[in-house]
């Protein structure tokens, strides 16, 4: 790697959060990123940007603020967040997509809630449009709580738990390590999200404190049509991380409590939607095993229904529906059963 550092780092000898900025080719983005952490204006707190190689002047933006700047060899998301936990002490971390921001005031907040036995604290993100301009309800709808035994008992019977996107997160720095493995994966969020329960305390907060930009350039798919690709991606990729976590858990003895990932809802719901976008007709089998798993869950039975009775009619219905309904559910604007309805028919 070739390191170019510029800028300075706040005033801040023993800072408790470090934000890590990791950025490629998001220049229309990185400027706002940047200023929703140095207009805080927090002295405990560092901010560190990568730029991850970028092509497209996000180097030059990154260079007009003071901060504690490093550019590197494109490597991939993991790998430059890995890099920007090498530069700080900190002892907690949190990733900020460089096309989302921060919410004034939101540090403040989380560092209240900090202390040695929180392994990660999560918050809902607000979503929005490519310019900034609300377009749905924050995400994920997370209540206020603190724990860790039922968040990894949802772990190792279902392979995941509710959970915000990469700038939702606030990680321990021990846990962040668990990234040196998880050579499989470009994306940061993977198997640390699985493993932080089993390393400390989870503490959920309910405010959003953050944005969460849509757009079609996501990682996530989110804001792009349905794509056969992307689904194999997100279910390859879930395979490698639920095989990690299992490294992870065996020397604690709770790798063979762990679900296979065949069995559980992500890896089911995704293989329905790509037997969709592949216009394959859905086995009848996968249905059944993911309803049955929907049905086990804790969601109220309004949701467990509405969710089966989607189910049901995108694995009966001709292809070209079956698409525009996945489409509907999975667009990032704001939905509701009628509006699926008149996407289905």
């Amino acid at each position: 790697m070739i390191n170019e550092e510029g800028g300075f780092a706040p005033d801040a000898t023993k800072p408790r959060l470090a934000v890590i900025i990791a950025c490629w080719n998001y220049a229309d983005y990185v400027g706002e990123a940047i200023r929703s952490v140095l207009d805080q204006n927090r002295s405990d707190c560092e901010l560190i940007v990568v730029d991850d190689g970028s092509t497209d002047g996000s180097w030059d933006v990154i260079q007009r603020y003071a901060v504690s700047a490093y550019r590197i060899e494109n490597c991939g998301q993991r790998a430059a967040c890995s890099f920007g936990v090498g530069q700080t002490k900190a002892p907690f971390v949190l990733f900020l997509d460089a096309d989302d921001w921060l919410a004034p005031g939101s540090l403040a907040t989380i560092l209240a809630a900090l202390d040695d036995d929180v392994a990660k604290l999560q918050f809902p993100l607000v979503r929005t449009d490519r310019n900034g301009k609300v377009i749905g309800d924050p995400v994920p709808r997370l209540n206020a709580f603190r724990d860790s035994s039922a968040i990894a008992q949802s772990v190792l019977k279902n392979g995941t738990y509710v959970s915000p996107p990469t700038s939702g997160n606030v990680f321990r720095r021990d846990l962040c390590a668990v990234l040196q493995d998880a050579t499989y994966d470009r994306a940061v969020d993977g198997v640390l999200l699985f493993a932080a329960p089993f390393f400390g305390e989870i503490v959920s907060l309910s405010v959003p404190l953050g944005h969460y930009r849509v757009h079609d350039r996501n990682d996530s798919g989110l804001g792009r049509p349905l794509d056969a690709l992307i689904l194999r991606r997100e279910i390859a990729r879930f395979v490698d991380r639920m095989s990690h976590l299992r490294r992870i858990l065996e020397p604690i003895g709770k790798a063979k409590e762990l679900v296979t990932a065949d069995e559980t809802q992500f890896y089911l719901e995704r293989s329905i939607y790509l037997a969709i976008a592949e216009g394959r007709r859905v086995p009848a089998t996968t249905l059944f095993r993911l309803v049955r798993k929907i049905w086990a869950t804790g969601n109220s039975l309004g949701t467990k229904s509405a969710m089966a009775v989607f189910l049901f009619f995108t694995a009966v219905l001709p292809n070209r529906q079956a698409r525009r309904g996945l489409a509907y559910r999975l667009d990032a604007g704001k939905r509701s059963m009628t509006g699926l309805m008149r996407a289905l028919f």
